[in-house]
């Protein structure tokens, strides 16, 4: 997962239209002209390569509150109050019956070297009846079960007078409902950790809750390491939710890529994925900041991890931090780099020793006695961002200390090397549903005779939060072709693989699984994933297809939308701001009367001085105003920054948040300038890079001139930039593979329709004695732009199709917009 404010497609860079859709689904197409028959001939006597039994798994990260809020139970949010340092952010003051209270921050009160932020509760006026407490909001709300048994603790220590009891309870958000509760009789002026069970009864289900901690009595009452745990998955301590878990092993993954993409690296060193802070009591976790705007408890450490895969009977693919952050800090190569590589020896020792080795006694210590399968070690993560080519030399030192204690475990690379020949590269595609669709045959012609490949982060980018069905069309499309190329494509993992679809808690457009504190679904994509993880057969099947499907694409529309600013972390400032059409002026200010006509996204903006000011050093701030039908215009305005590590994001042919373009100014730490073309969320570099910074204090001229598909961007009136936005072609309208479970004798075709036409064909299956007239077929269809939804989470999922006359050649027709797994039983 790529965190930065150039492109998240990575591998394979290509020019994005404005609105590209599969094709078939959009208005004007032209009706086929029929031809002869269509045919797939399967030679089922003729098997191929072996599919890689590895083949399908799981990507995961800390990114759209996937661990906290998401598939780690945990339901108190800022469990150990260290999420701001002034504040109890997520934490409230609760006065019943006329009560009086404060709460605040506490930094007097340690109780070891991580838990040295506590919160104060004074319960200043407290008489019969009545109680002061704290309320936690828990992560978009706390879910309230049926029948259900909550592990309730905390450590607390009491002052000026109070003795107790204290009493946690799982309430309605506005407190007027009690659902389950509990007590601790006496507290004492001495920092204990007390644990409680709370059990709700037949309660409807619910988010809209909340957790509070309360007293009946005056005096003072210090808190931390405030935490409830609703059911886990296996009922495991520190556990997982049991519907995600689920979800997720209905996809019988083969391994889970662990700790994941931007969160291994950190925004820099000091935020890196320390996985020794992250083993042991929870007490001992001071968790850390993670690259994706929130802070990271780290009760998702090492050993959940390597549990998560146990729970579902998978392997890990661990990544090791290998010496370079987002911010472009790095260790190079030599001895200062040689800690890193020891700590990820340790790291190994951890997952794989026996009890007679330092860490793996830590294993068996931290509850854990056997050691885990390991196969895979990627070293590192996207590291071809690394403008300072130090990746050859610390990929260099991490494969030979590895290999040299592990030669039987496979190394991955994240970036091309020359000096040592990685067992496996990992390669990154993030696309449009018509570019993964369209290059479907991407590695058909890859040698054989190098590294094997990872695709270790891919999706179609279509659809927010989670894919549409166009986007799974496109995904399953891709995967007929890493299926079939998977002697070379040993394993591979969609990414991101969960979201929390709640306003506010995700940083990524399109992702697998979405959920809010209690419900959780599954996307057309992840179904699609489903269907094609779980019929996996073992031999790939020579399959030839003949489509009678010829399908016109409806000419792109040209290029338009409103226009803005932003930043990527930097403070800037922007003032008479002009955009003109013909020479009429379509719109002017210099924000004298405010900012009222324009819309914001993330960012902390204001006017000031006749400028309109962005103060926040966020990632990806943004502002617009305008029209969406704007087009043929130019867009003229000064732009200043203030402080920061970039320059200016000056955003037109803006249709919606995942649609746009942006000339980043001053982009990647300040190094260069470049348009970007954002669909779907999915981004791309137009036109020519150039060698372009900012210097802060200056104010800068800047115009942006378009015409129809031309781009023309202009720096103190020199030209810059330039480029066309060049719509896409349209992709085929049918996929497939084949392959064959040799224990079952199944023939399993899986079968991709792109069209809004239905694709009948003659499936022929050559070299068979008997095929079995009952066959099965799954299908997952709709509309191209259905998705599923907490409100509708089956909108689009897979149905079975009976067929009853299957044969060596018989009729099938594959549904317009669909994936479609059949099943044929046949003897050769």
């Amino acid at each position: 997962m790529q965190h930065r404010s150039h492109t998240r497609g990575v591998t394979l860079a290509s020019t994005l239209a404005a609105a590209a859709l599969l094709a078939g689904c959009g208005v004007g197409m032209v009706q086929p002209a029929i031809a002869q028959t269509a045919q797939m001939d399967i030679a089922v006597n003729k098997p191929g390569i072996t599919v890689s039994p590895t083949l399908y798994g799981l990507m995961t990260e800390e990114i759209n509150h996937s661990y906290d809020g998401g598939v780690y139970g945990e339901a108190i949010q800022n469990r150990i109050f260290r999420d701001d340092a002034n504040l109890p952010v997520h934490w409230s003051l609760v006065e019943d019956g006329g009560a009086t209270g404060s709460i605040s921050l506490d930094t007097t009160q340690p109780i070891n070297n991580v838990l040295t932020t506590c919160l104060k509760m004074s319960l200043t006026s407290v008489g019969g009846g009545q109680s002061v407490g704290v309320a936690n909001e828990g992560y978009w709300g706390v879910p309230l079960k049926r029948n259900a048994t909550y592990h309730a603790s905390f450590y607390a220590k009491s002052g000026d007078g109070f003795t107790g009891p204290l009493t946690i309870a799982l309430e309605s958000a506005d407190g007027s409902k009690t659902y389950a509760s509990a007590s601790v009789k006496q507290i004492t002026s001495q920092w204990r950790q007390y644990s409680l069970i709370l059990k709700t009864g037949e309660v409807t289900p619910s988010t809209d809750n909340r957790i509070v901690v309360s007293g009946k009595h005056s005096g003072t009452v210090w808190l931390n390491l405030v935490s409830v745990f609703p059911p886990t998955y296996n009922n495991r301590a520190n556990g997982n939710r049991p519907d995600l878990m689920r979800l997720l092993g209905a996809m019988k993954p083969k391994f889970l890529r662990l700790p994941g993409g931007n969160y291994l690296e950190g925004n820099s060193i000091a935020e890196r994925f320390q996985w020794k802070k992250t083993i042991g009591p929870l007490a001992d976790r001071l968790g850390h900041q993670s690259p994706w705007g929130y802070r990271s408890t780290d009760g998702m450490g090492l050993l959940e991890f390597l549990e998560w895969c146990q729970d579902l009977h998978m392997q890990p693919v661990l990544a090791v931090y290998a010496g370079f952050s987002l911010d472009h800090e790095f260790v190079g190569a030599g001895p200062k780099l040689q800690p890193f590589v020891q700590d990820a020896l340790d790291e190994i020792q951890y997952v794989t020793g026996g009890p007679n080795t330092k860490w793996g006694a830590q294993r068996v210590a931290d509850g854990h006695p056997a050691p885990f399968p390991l196969t895979y070690v990627e070293v590192g993560n996207e590291d071809f961002f690394d403008s300072n080519g130090s990746y050859e030399g610390r990929f260099a030192q991490f494969f030979d200390a590895i290999k040299a204690e592990y030669p039987k475990i496979k190394i991955i690379a994240t970036a091309q090397v020359k000096t040592r020949i990685p067992d496996v590269v990992d390669d990154h595609y993030y696309r449009s549903a018509a570019e993964m669709a369209r290059d479907a045959n991407h590695y058909d012609s890859y040698s054989r005779t190098g590294p094997k490949i990872f695709v270790g982060e891919w999706a179609s980018t279509e659809g927010n939060p989670t894919p549409t069905l166009q986007a799974a069309l496109g995904d399953a499309a891709w995967m007929t072709g890493m299926e079939r190329n998977s002697d070379l494509i040993l394993i591979q993992s969609y990414a991101p693989l969960l979201v929390n679809v709640n306003n506010g808690a995700s940083q990524w457009g399109t992702n697998l699984i979405g959920y809010d504190a209690l419900h959780s679904f599954g996307s057309p994509s992840y179904y699609a994933q489903k269907m094609f993880s779980t019929n996996q057969g073992n031999v790939i099947l020579p399959l030839s297809l003949k489509s009678i499907t010829a399908v016109s694409a409806a000419e792109a529309p040209m290029p338009s939308g409103k226009v803005g600013v932003g930043t990527w972390s930097t403070e800037a400032e922007f003032r008479n701001i002009e955009v003109t059409h013909d020479g009429t002026t379509l719109y002017k200010s210099n924000f004298a009367n405010g900012d009222s006509d324009w819309t914001f996204g993330t960012g902390q903006w204001s006017t000031q001085d006749g400028a309109l000011r962005q103060s926040a050093d966020a990632t990806g701030t943004q502002a617009e105003t305008g029209d969406t039908t704007w087009t043929d215009y130019s867009y003229h305005l000064q732009a200043r920054k203030i402080s920061g590590k970039e320059g200016f994001l000056i955003i037109f042919h803006a249709k919606d948040d995942a649609n746009k373009i942006w000339w980043n100014v001053g982009g990647w730490g300040d190094t260069r300038t470049s348009l970007q073309s954002f669909q779907n969320w999915n981004s791309t570099e137009i036109g020519q890079s150039q060698p372009v910074t900012v210097d802060t204090g200056r104010w800068y001229d800047i115009r942006v001139d378009v015409a129809g598909r031309d781009i023309r961007c202009y720096l103190d009136g020199k030209l810059i930039s330039q480029a066309q936005v060049v719509p896409p072609a349209q992709p085929d309208p049918m996929y497939a593979t084949a392959s064959r479970d040799l224990k079952s004798g199944d023939v399993i075709v899986k079968a991709v329709n792109t069209s809004n036409i239905p694709e009948s064909m003659n499936i022929n299956l050559t070299g068979v004695s008997h095929v079995n007239a009952h066959a099965v077929a799954t299908v997952l269809q709709g509309n191209p732009d259905d998705v599923n939804s907490l409100a509708d989470p089956m909108k689009v999922a897979p149905h079975d199709v009976v067929v009853n006359d299957a044969a060596k050649s018989f009729p099938y027709t594959f549904p317009a917009h669909s994936v479609t797994v059949l099943r044929i039983n046949a003897k050769s």
